[in-house]
C-alpha cells in the first residue's frame, strides 16, 4: 500500500467551483497583474462582488494582493493549482489500474 494521498486544501476546490472565479484565476494565468477595479470593468458584477471574490482566491491561496497607493494588484500563486493537480492525477492513477484490472479480469472471464 502506499502512502497516503496530500489532500489539497479544501477550499481550493470550493474557490474553484465558481465559473466567476475561475474565469479570474485564467485571467491571471497569463502573468497578468489585476485590481479588483479592472476585473470589475471586464466583469458585469460590481466591484464590490469583484472584493468578494477576489477574498475567497486569497483565502485559499490562490491569489495575493500587493497593496500599492489606493488599490490592491492581485496576482495568481500557482502552487495550490499544482497541489490540487497532483491530487487528482493521483486519484486519475487508481481509477486506471483499476479500469485495467477490469481489462484484465473481463478477457479472462468472458
Amino acid at each position: 500500500m502506499t502512502a497516503p494521498m496530500m489532500m489539497p486544501r479544501t477550499d481550493v476546490f470550493a474557490a474553484l467551483a465558481d465559473p466567476t472565479r475561475r474565469w479570474m484565476i485564467r485571467r491571471l494565468a497569463n502573468g497578468a497583474v489585476m485590481t479588483p477595479t479592472r476585473f470589475a470593468a471586464e466583469l458585469p458584477i460590481s466591484r464590490q462582488a469583484v472584493s468578494k471574490h477576489l477574498a475567497v482566491l486569497e483565502a485559499s491561496k490562490l491569489v495575493r494582493a500587493k497593496e500599492e497607493g489606493r488599490e490592491n494588484h492581485y496576482q495568481l500563486e500557482i502552487e495550490p493549482l499544482q497541489q490540487a493537480e497532483e491530487w487528482i492525477r493521483e486519484i486519475e492513477q487508481i481509477w486506471d489500474r483499476r479500469l485495467a484490472a477490469l481489462g484484465r479480469f473481463l478477457e479472462e472471464n468472458p
